[in-house]
């Protein structure tokens, strides 16, 4: 990996990525990734521009991200459409960082209920281990 101007750098697969400032929050995965296969790459692209966004304290709207009180204060869940699916990224705003619950290809109107539930456990398991 090599810097460029300060506050860009290449990786080595030679995408061009912004350093994160010490104001941006980081990703914690308790849950799935975001990668091709699965994910189309147009699909994983809108994913890591989104979750960027989360990362330097924007908050994302419809018909980007909507809120899931199902799940839990501070959740809501990302939409990436693809080819032929619409991912969904559920996550949790914390002061500290953005925590990731779970990805997954949603088929069906509602969420489904296996996948609130463990939401739930996976962020309930987070808070017992950080004190939260």
């Amino acid at each position: 990996m090599r810097l460029l101007d300060g506050h860009l750098r290449v990786c080595q697969n030679r995408h061009i990525v912004p350093l994160m400032a010490d104001t941006d929050k980081p990703l914690v995965w308790l849950r799935g990734d975001v990668k091709s296969p699965p994910f189309s790459a147009a699909a994983r692209l809108e994913a890591g521009i989104l979750l960027r966004r989360l990362q330097t304290g924007q908050l994302l709207s419809l018909p980007h991200s909507r809120p899931m009180p199902t799940i839990g204060r501070r959740c809501h869940e990302l939409r990436i459409p693809d080819v032929r699916v619409t991912w969904r990224i559920i996550y949790r705003l914390d002061s500290d960082a953005i925590l990731i619950g779970d990805v997954f290809a949603k088929k069906t109107v509602a969420t489904p209920s296996g996948v609130v539930d463990a939401c739930k456990h996976r962020f309930r398991v987070y808070d017992k281990l950080t004190g939260e």
